[in-house]
């Protein structure tokens, strides 16, 4: 495409607005059009992410231009259908950052997101974009259900066990996550004197990104995947580090399960095997994972998978997605490499 993408971000002045607006100001192939929050209609967008002010940038309330080659939809639960169906019918690529897209089953919506799902039809249209395994359905693609934070960390751990038939029994997923993951929502229990110097778990009657895990390995050949997923907040701003405990059909070493996530990967550019434990922090800022895999007894294995639950967990992923659909390079916009310290 040699012309400028013209993009839209609605819900804007959330985590991952924010972060989508960041990432795409320096995309040299994207121009912002439009930047959409309600009840934000003429406001400066400094005015509600001070770190955007440079960009002089201001929000507008409403929809989408018709025409817009893309919208980022970044909204809560439930909200997105609706307006994702409307862009994608008037032409435009509709990546949805919410949970409105993500499930191929409507019955599972009431369960675990607690609404009934307005336009079940699209659900069959919306391609599910764990880039690095949906690139051939991404081609033309007009729908996206970019992946949950904790579900992308999880999924790229496993897959490749998973597609490899190596996943024997049951597999637990424990995830610690940045405060960043909760959202920009106002409680007591993310003040910062609840938050610091503590790890608290959450959704241990069934987290909402459960059935999104389960559905992604039983498309990588997994048959009836047995899951336990249990994910923590942990007092930092960001990252995620997903610990995946798996039990294993046959005897494989480390070094053969390292061979089988370098050789799954081995044409990813933001997805990294590393020969040690990684550090959530390695990905601060970046769409970057970092994977690590390691036998640790008869029959059982633990991967490692860590990443910027608002990079390759959201935004990150997001723009990595509409690069692929449109044609761009893989890795427009997406160069920048970690923070540290």
């Amino acid at each position: 495409m040699s012309r400028l993408v013209t993009a839209a971000v609605v819900g804007a002045t959330g985590y991952a607005g924010g972060e989508l607006i960041r990432l795409l100001s320096g995309h040299p192939q994207v121009e912002i059009a439009s930047l959409h929050a309600r009840g934000r209609d003429g406001r400066p967008l400094g005015e509600e992410l001070p770190h955007l002010a440079p960009l002089g940038l201001t929000l507008t309330d409403g929809e989408p231009e018709p025409g817009i080659d893309v919208a980022f939809l970044a909204l809560p639960s439930g909200e997105s259908a609706a307006l994702a169906a409307r862009l994608a019918e008037a032409g435009s690529l509709v990546i949805d950052l919410g949970s409105d897209l993500r499930l191929h089953d409507p019955a599972a919506y009431p369960r675990w997101y607690g609404f009934e799902h307005p336009l079940p039809d699209i659900l069959d249209r919306a391609v599910y974009g764990l880039t690095e395994w949906a690139r051939d359905e991404l081609h033309g693609a007009s729908l996206v259900a970019n992946p949950g934070c904790y579900p992308t960390a999880a999924l790229l751990a496993l897959a490749p066990l998973a597609r490899a038939g190596l996943i024997g029994g049951h597999v637990v997923v424990d995830a610690k996550s940045g405060i960043s993951g909760a959202g920009r929502a106002a409680g007591p229990e993310y003040l910062f004197t609840e938050l610091d110097g503590g790890t608290r778990a959450y959704g241990l009657a069934g987290h909402r990104h459960l059935p999104e895990i389960t559905q992604g390995l039983e498309s990588r050949g997994l048959a009836a995947p047995s899951v336990s997923f249990v994910p923590h907040l942990v007092p930092q701003l960001r990252g995620i580090l997903a610990t995946c405990h798996v039990e294993l059909a046959e005897e494989v070493g480390t070094a053969a399960l390292t061979g089988l996530l370098c050789d799954a990967y081995a044409d990813a550019p933001f997805v990294h095997v590393v020969d040690a434990s990684p550090s959530s922090k390695l990905s601060w800022g970046t769409n970057h994972a970092f994977l690590h895999a390691a036998s640790v007894g008869p029959l059982r294995a633990v991967i490692l998978a860590a990443i910027d639950n608002l990079g390759k967990g959201a935004a990150g992923q997001a723009i990595q997605n509409m690069n692929v659909v449109l044609d761009l390079p893989e890795t427009a916009g997406l160069e920048a490499v970690g923070v540290h310290p």
